[in-house]
């Protein structure tokens, strides 16, 4: 798996350093967006939260902490972490300041994912976002009691929200079962699974483009000819990590004619968890009806 590296904006995480119960709430770190936007929207304004994954023009497999990410998790009193490798470096950072009273939260641990080859991208499981958004509100509960109505209250919120994005994946499900359809690497894999489709995208191909390694020229031929020959619907492509190799097999698509949906990593800016994975839910079904 790829080793994480990102650089974030310092001026945007010391913001989030006051303290286990700051005045402008309870100080929670997200090693990514998608995770601290979930939790802003359940804690309100009972919590402040730091996103340390939030650039969405950067590639979040280069990423290298610095002092103020540090700083961050040393002052917070809750941590929401993905695990299975994909954030490594929280570890360091928790290890660097150890604090008894702080609460570390793995989503990998919650949903019982693990192993070398489990696709981290949990986000991006739709049926498994009621138990995550359940984690984080305990998570939050057990480190401020005093405002537990407030976070069950938020929680019950968030789920209602989620309505409109499990209807659309399981209107895909109900529509376009069985569908071919290819990514250039797993990031949405687990919603290509909810909604029924069928990746054929080899995995030789799409492990390597995740781990930033090149891939074998049988592996890249394989994932070509899923395009000039026409055998998937969609292109699934990540925008946020382009190399030559996925740009060339993205101009196979559209020279082909498959439509191409591009997916991202972290949050985009200006839209909530729930808006970003309905847009692409909704590229992705009105793709597969073209």
């Amino acid at each position: 798996m790829r080793t994480i590296i990102v650089i974030a904006s310092s001026t945007a995480l010391l913001a989030g350093c006051g303290g286990a119960k700051a005045g402008s709430g309870l100080a929670v770190v997200a090693a990514e967006n998608v995770y601290g936007d979930i939790a802003q929207q359940i804690g309100g304004a009972h919590v402040h939260v730091t996103s340390i994954l939030s650039d969405p023009n950067a590639d979040p497999h280069l990423f290298e902490p610095g002092s103020s990410n540090a700083l961050a998790v040393a002052t917070a009193a809750v941590v929401i972490q993905n695990g299975v490798g994909y954030d490594a470096f929280m570890t360091k950072l928790e290890n660097a300041s150890p604090n008894a009273k702080r609460s570390i939260l793995t989503i990998a641990d919650v949903l019982g994912v693990h192993g070398r080859n489990a696709n981290p991208h949990l986000w991006y499981d739709v049926p498994a976002l009621g138990r995550i958004a359940r984690a984080i509100a305990d998570a939050l509960e057990h480190a401020d009691p005093v405002h537990s109505s407030a976070y069950r209250a938020g929680l019950t919120r968030f789920d209602a929200s989620l309505v409109p994005l499990r209807r659309e994946v399981a209107r895909i499900r109900s529509t376009f079962a069985g569908s071919a359809v290819a990514y250039t690497e797993p990031v949405p894999g687990y919603l290509i699974d909810a909604a029924g489709l069928k990746n054929l995208a080899p995995s030789s191909f799409t492990r390597a483009i995740e781990d930033g390694t090149e891939p074998s020229p049988q592996a890249f031929a394989a994932m070509n000819a899923l395009m000039t020959r026409r055998l998937v619907k969609v292109l699934l492509y990540n925008s946020q990590a382009v190399s030559p190799i996925t740009a060339r097999v993205r101009a196979a698509a559209v020279h082909a004619h498959i439509p191409v949906i591009g997916v991202t990593e972290t949050l985009p800016p200006k839209r909530s968890f729930q808006e970003w994975q309905l847009a692409q839910a909704r590229q992705l079904a009105a793709a597969l009806a073209r």
